[in-house]
């Protein structure tokens, strides 16, 4: 988990496409207006430029307002906009592109698409139903199925929204609705992901599950309504109706908190707070403190300890008996 949150940090850094306020360009073999439309419109290889900014399509048009200023532009026909700087390039395809020269917003639509490169590798990957990036405020958010792609890393969500500084530094990511992180055979589910950059925390609200495998192939799985990771320290809290199943053992309780080995990321002792318990086979033992360790796995219970064990008669003449 800590090698996704690293990896989706860098990449969303480099996520966003900026306008400042500028001289707009516009190129097309045809340009026509009609007042009545208060529309100008552009089509035949139509070039749009705003400083960085490119946007590629057969046809558009842009809103006048007040007889005289530039609203809106809108590229139809699965436009294509891109942006270059020194050797990283963002690019944005969807059936619809507006950018709006007031607000400072591109908003695409439609089968969008935003890939960024360094030098002519892909980098991330980024599909959903729509995309919107607010260049004043540094927020962008991805609406409708939206995907992540980063070399082994993918995230799932319904909407996702990236919070980045004035210099383009990641501040925040939110993935909200099925959401889930997933690395290889790694993942994370919840209703919702929050990602504090100044923290390092990933937070998750809501039905959360994590699926983690240990260096010797063992899974791991961690289910509760809240949890964090902290990537800096590879710790995970986790609250309300917390279950854990490992191997043979299946522990529960209200609070629980897990730590690595040293040398490691894996999580390897679960100490749980509250009336917990741990069950292995057919007995259960409960108590106020429960250390699980997973390798070399071992368990301590603390504090009014109480042993179940289930079955261990069925009423017949075989069974122990006390003869009463």
């Amino acid at each position: 988990m800590k090698k996704v949150l690293i990896t989706i940090a860098s990449i969303l850094v480099l996520v966003g496409i900026a306008v400042q306020a500028s001289d707009l360009i516009i190129e097309s073999k045809t340009q026509n207006y009609a007042e009545k439309d208060s529309k100008i419109k552009f089509n035949g290889d139509v070039k749009v430029t705003i400083d960085d900014l490119k946007v590629v399509g057969d046809s558009a048009d842009v809103n006048v307002v007040d007889g005289e200023k530039l609203e809106t532009a809108t590229f139809y026909d699965k436009p294509y906009a891109f942006e270059i700087k020194k050797n990283k390039k963002r690019e944005v395809k969807a059936n619809i592109l507006k950018v709006s020269l007031i607000s400072k917003i591109i908003r695409a639509e439609g089968d969008t698409q935003s890939i960024v490169f360094d030098g002519k590798t892909p980098v991330v990957v980024i599909n959903a139903n729509t995309q919107e990036y607010n260049t004043k405020t540094g927020v962008m958010v991805a609406t409708g199925a939206v995907t992540m792609l980063y070399k082994d890393i993918e995230t799932f969500s319904n909407q996702a929204e990236i919070t980045t500084d004035k210099n383009g530094d990641l501040k925040k990511l939110v993935l909200i609705g099925n959401a889930r992180v997933k690395q290889e055979k790694n993942e994370s589910l919840a209703d919702k992901f929050i990602y504090e950059a100044s923290t390092g925390n990933l937070t998750a609200y809501g039905n959360t599950t994590s699926n983690a495998i240990m260096d010797d192939g063992a899974k791991l799985v961690l289910k509760s309504n809240y949890q964090e990771y902290n990537q800096k320290r590879s710790v995970f809290n986790a609250s309300g109706n917390v279950r854990i199943w490992y191997q043979d053992y299946y522990a529960a309780g209200p609070k629980v908190s897990l730590y690595p080995a040293a040398g490691s990321t894996k999580p390897n002792e679960a100490y749980f707070i509250g009336r917990s318990s741990i069950t292995q086979g057919v007995r259960t033992i409960y108590a106020d403190k429960i250390k699980m360790v997973m390798k070399p796995k071992s368990f301590d219970a603390q504090g009014n300890t109480r042993t179940v064990i289930k079955n261990i008669g069925s009423g017949t003449d075989d069974n122990v008996s006390l003869g009463l």
